[in-house]
């Protein structure tokens, strides 16, 4: 799945572990993320958790993707940062699993807070 995710290498994503239940990725902040007041736009953060939140959904080998997210924004980030996206998994059950991802910067302050509720298919990861 992740060889095929040409969205998240256009983002400039870069994995640094996939574990059962688990991602952590890192990014750089480019001037073509930023909105017009100079931080970095929302929708790139979201994107970026919800890329970390599928790889660690799919990691089981079971399709699975998102019934429910949202994102909380705790402080801006600027172009040329080094951004951290970590997805956890809380809970999995047969049919849902549920999941925590924070980004943060270098100095290890919280950027944003994504949760994700993923639908599990029963089908396998090809």
């Amino acid at each position: 799945m992740t060889a095929r995710d040409e969205f998240s290498r256009w983002l400039g994503l870069e994995i640094d572990a996939i574990e059962k239940g688990y991602c952590k990725l890192h990014y750089t902040v480019k001037r073509e993320m930023l909105n017009g007041f100079g931080n970095i736009h929302g929708g790139i953060l979201f994107s970026a958790s919800d890329s970390a939140f599928a790889f660690a959904g799919n990691s089981h080998g079971v399709i699975t993707v998102a019934l429910d997210v949202s994102i909380t924004f705790t402080q801006p980030a600027k172009e040329g940062e080094v951004l951290y996206v970590e997805a956890k998994e809380l809970h999995l059950g047969n049919k849902t699993g549920l999941y925590d991802i924070r980004t943060t910067n270098a100095e290890g302050k919280l950027v944003s807070v994504f949760k994700g509720t993923a639908y599990r298919t029963g089908k396998a990861v090809e």
